[in-house]
């Protein structure tokens, strides 16, 4: 609340919020879109790989030449226009930048980038929740160490979950599960960037104009993202991963207090406080109506008679015992949203979403059977998807995280539906991304918890 009226404060006093941009992709071109319509703040430069791509997406959300025509950082920052580079280490060092956006969608990349930031000084949102996934637990650490915020992005369904899982225990109810819709039928885990669009709901056309990159949105429809955010969510908001991966049963939003409680009760869940997803068609493929796909919801127990007459008295929707209750956000609106993580760290100096704890991981795993000299080729792809497991478990039988599957040569077959370990694959054990991860399983392990506790 008041973070507009804080803008405006900002706008009048000349002082605006500096923002510099790694990735102008999808994710971005949203961002951009709405950053010209937003008091207060002021985007200094954007770092992309291809400039001529981020120009056509500038173009595509209204942008101007004269506005992004700056010949340099400093040029931008003395005259509130942007300037365009393909250096991101310039971007993320410069002086004149408060807040650092990663939305290039590379994992890799993203945990180089977030390094940086942090050796700068800089707070950083991480858009590219495919690396918080992997590797957020020990960039929450790394940010504290530094003294700057680590941030998951507003607008994307993780940080929109740990919002509403805040709210309810801000308001002193006992969190069930928490967790995000989805379309999900279990053929999908096969789906392919060529197939994605006959599942997804748009034509090819429709995507294309859109900007909209089929491995990436296959990456939702085969339920690697639905893993990956249900994993962040799961890390930053202390809830727990059900130990066979998620059910994605299906449902309705007025379905959610009824699903989300335990077995024992009628639900699905294994036992209280969980991630979990909920589908929006049938088992036979049919659409569920008033579904809950493109939203985030929390599901609350009323753990006393008090609480549960209130729920009676103002008719909200329950279970049938009364007893669970659930709140949701039907939409999220990605890109055009992340100004409220930008706004949050700048103003207040709170993250949108950080992992406190290292609860959920996400595995890579066989798409079809694979063979040595096969290269994976990450979320979305042909060869793998995410599924979601227990950190604890993922540690124990040396899963390898689906962020750092990409570009890696397996040395040994895999059969179809079986996760990948380190030992299948031949890689590159000097990357940051890699170091680093490795460094989360040392922080992580069960002979570092006990000395810890």
């Amino acid at each position: 609340m008041n973070l507009y009226a804080k803008l405006l404060e900002r706008e009048a006093e000349r002082r605006p919020i500096k923002i510099g941009l790694i990735g102008a992709g999808k994710f971005g071109a949203m961002y951009l879109h709405q950053v010209l319509r937003t008091p207060g703040v002021h985007l200094v430069g954007i770092a992309d790989l291809s400039p001529s791509r981020a120009i056509e997406n500038l173009k595509r959300v209204g942008w101007t030449e004269e506005r992004y025509g700056a010949v340099s950082l400093d040029d931008a920052l003395e005259n509130g226009t942007t300037f365009l580079t393909d250096n991101w280490e310039a971007l993320v060092k410069y002086h004149g930048i408060d807040v650092v956006a990663e939305c290039t969608g590379n994992p890799v990349a993203a945990v180089e980038h977030c390094l940086a930031a942090f050796s700068a000084g800089k707070p950083i949102i991480n858009v590219t929740v495919e690396a918080d996934a992997f590797c957020g637990p020990i960039l929450a650490h790394k940010a504290r160490q530094a003294g700057v915020i680590y941030s998951l992005a507003y607008g994307d369904q993780p940080a929109l979950a740990c919002d509403l899982v805040d709210w309810a225990r801000a308001c002193g109810f006992p969190v069930v599960a928490a967790g995000r819709g989805h379309k999900w039928l279990p053929q999908y885990r096969e789906s392919t960037p060529e197939t994605v669009w006959d599942h997804w709901g748009l034509t090819a056309e429709q995507a294309a104009r859109g900007g909209m990159n089929p491995k990436m949105f296959n990456a939702f429809l085969d339920g690697s993202k639905p893993a990956i955010e249900s994993a962040a969510i799961a890390n930053a908001t202390g809830l727990k991963a059900p130990s066979q991966g998620l059910a994605f049963p299906p449902g309705s939003v007025d379905d959610i207090p009824t699903l989300m409680r335990p077995r024992s009760e009628g639900g699905v869940l294994e036992a209280k406080g969980q991630v979990e997803v909920v589908s929006c068609l049938t088992a036979d493929g049919v659409q569920i109506p008033n579904d809950i796909r493109k939203g985030v919801w929390v599901c609350f127990e009323g753990d006393s008679e008090y609480i549960r007459n209130c729920f009676e008295e103002y008719k909200v929707v329950t279970d049938p015992s009364g007893r669970y209750m659930s709140s949701y956000k039907k939409w999220h609106l990605i890109g055009l949203e992340l100004g409220i993580s930008v706004a949050a760290i700048a103003l207040r100096g709170e993250p949108t979403g950080v992992a406190t704890a290292f609860n959920a991981d996400v595995a890579a795993t066989a798409k079809k059977d694979l063979r040595p000299g096969d290269v994976l080729d990450g979320e979305g792809g042909y060869t793998v998807f995410g599924k979601l497991a227990p950190a604890s478990t993922s540690l124990a039988k040396g899963y390898l995280p689906l962020g750092l599957a990409h570009n890696v040569r397996l040395i040994r077959p895999v059969a179809k539906d079986s996760c990948i370990t380190w030992a299948d694959v031949a890689i590159d054990e000097t990357l940051p991304a890699v170091r680093i991860r490795r460094e989360q399983e040392a922080l992580y392990s069960p002979a570092a918890t006990r000395k810890r506790a």
